[in-house]
């Protein structure tokens, strides 16, 4: 294996990994912020924040069908052709903003007949509301991220999801508690700081692509190109499976948030913690599956097979030290991190619980991580919508509840499923790409 391409991986991915690592903190300070300001708001908010992660993250998974269509053509140094396939990736991202807003709207009037603690419901039902409001900009702003990624300029997004991120909990601070004059709004107040920060973060990339001379040669494909059926018709072609395999794999996460619901207030507010820890992990290592995905993007558009698979196997080492980096604190911290974010004992003692399970689904993680981004890069992604099915809906899913109801292991149980589902996954999308990538040598 060259160390060229770990080089190289890493840095277009390090700039990646910070930017998610901005998000991963975000969401630390919201649950730090929310679990000290109320129980309830702590556990509402890992109820609807399970929900609109399910939506976010199958519309960022649509936004990928971008990536390898920008990265095989700024790799055969096609610059117009950039700028015109990000106009239609702006169309197809609105549409599928106004479906998605629509499904959440009628989510949002169901809430009652989920299931979860009636107490809950006042505090849910503002904060849905708001971050229903802000769905629209996490879709422009995907659109614009995937193709500042995909011409390898991945420290734009970064900085702009740092500060956006900052802004957020800066607002977070203000407005959960009351500060400076401000109403104290809780819960709410979380969100209204988040809609905030989402707005400005796309007003940001506006600016940079149009105002500035980092993306003029792009700015002529942009303002000539048309939204035609060809463009559009190929990005959902490429994002659909990557929206439906993201998708369900955060399905087996946000339905078994339902589940964990059935337990009562204190598993659900524990679970949200332990969602929080859990992002730290898959955004890391996302971060640098992303670099995959536009590194071989960029040599499956020059038809270099052999680099396509070096860096996917290169990946997947980088992966796995960090698998390592991140695993070890988490397990030597367990009876500690349920304290950071709430004083009830109760809480602590369930998230202790479920670090044993968590952990044993961390290589599973990275394996599907990776090569399902291998699998982006070179545009195959039509099948992993079935191997996702199988993964979650067949396997993990299933085990949740036989593990969690049938044998009464309860939380423990129901995360004791997802090294069964993430893993199965890797596996199907691994020799899916060693199968494609040995066909077309």
């Amino acid at each position: 294996m060259k160390p060229d391409h770990y080089r190289a991986l890493i840095r277009l991915g390090l700039p990646i990994v910070i930017g998610q690592i901005g998000v991963i903190v975000l969401g630390f300070a919201d649950t730090l912020m929310i679990g000290h300001h109320s129980t309830e708001g702590l556990a509402a908010a890992s109820f609807v924040n399970n929900m609109f992660n399910l939506a976010i993250i199958f519309c960022t998974g649509f936004s990928y069908g971008l990536t390898p269509v920008v990265g095989s053509l700024f790799g055969q140094k096609k610059t117009d052709g950039v700028g015109g396939i990000l106009k239609n990736s702006l169309a197809a991202n609105s549409l599928l903003a106004v479906l998605v807003c629509l499904v959440m709207t009628i989510l949002y009037f169901n809430l009652a007949h989920l299931g979860q603690p009636e107490e809950l419901l006042p505090y849910m039902r503002p904060y849905f509301l708001v971050l229903l409001a802000s769905l629209p900009f996490v879709l422009w702003f995907n659109a614009f991220k995937q193709f500042s990624d995909g011409i390898t300029d991945t420290k734009v997004s970064m900085w702009i999801l740092l500060g956006g991120n900052l802004l957020n909990i800066i607002g977070n601070y203000i407005l959960i508690y009351g500060k400076f004059g401000f109403p104290e709004l809780g819960l709410t107040g979380a969100g209204i700081s988040t809609l905030v920060s989402r707005i400005l973060m796309v007003i940001v990339y506006l600016i940079l692509f149009f105002g500035t001379s980092r993306y003029r040669m792009f700015r002529q494909g942009f303002r000539e190109g048309h939204v035609n059926k060809t463009d559009f018709s190929l990005l959902n072609r490429l994002g659909w499976p990557i929206a439906a395999q993201m998708g369900m794999e955060t399905a087996s996460f946000s339905l078994s948030a339902i589940m964990i619901g059935w337990l009562g207030s204190t598993a659900l507010a524990s679970y949200q913690i332990m969602i929080a820890v859990s992002q730290i992990c898959f955004m890391i290592y996302y971060g640098m599956g992303a670099a995959v995905s536009v590194r071989i993007s960029n040599f499956y558009g020059q038809k270099d097979i052999g680099n396509v698979r070096r860096i996917a196997y290169a990946g997947f080492h980088l992966i796995l030290i960090m698998v390592v980096c991140t695993s070890v604190p988490i397990f030597l911290l367990r009876n500690h991190i349920g304290g950071w974010f709430t004083d009830n004992e109760a809480v602590s003692l369930m998230v202790a619980q479920t670090i044993i399970p968590f952990l044993l689904y961390q290589f599973g993680d990275g394996l599907q991580i990776n090569f399902a981004n291998a699998l982006r890069g070179i545009a195959d992604v039509r099948l992993i919508m079935l191997f996702s099915f199988v993964a979650y809906f067949l396997i993990s899913l299933p085990a949740g509840y036989l593990f969690g109801f049938v044998l009464d292991w309860g939380i423990t149980g129901i995360w004791t499923a997802f090294p069964f589902g993430l893993t199965s996954a890797g596996i199907m999308y691994y020799l899916r790409f060693r199968y494609k990538t040995k066909k077309t040598l």
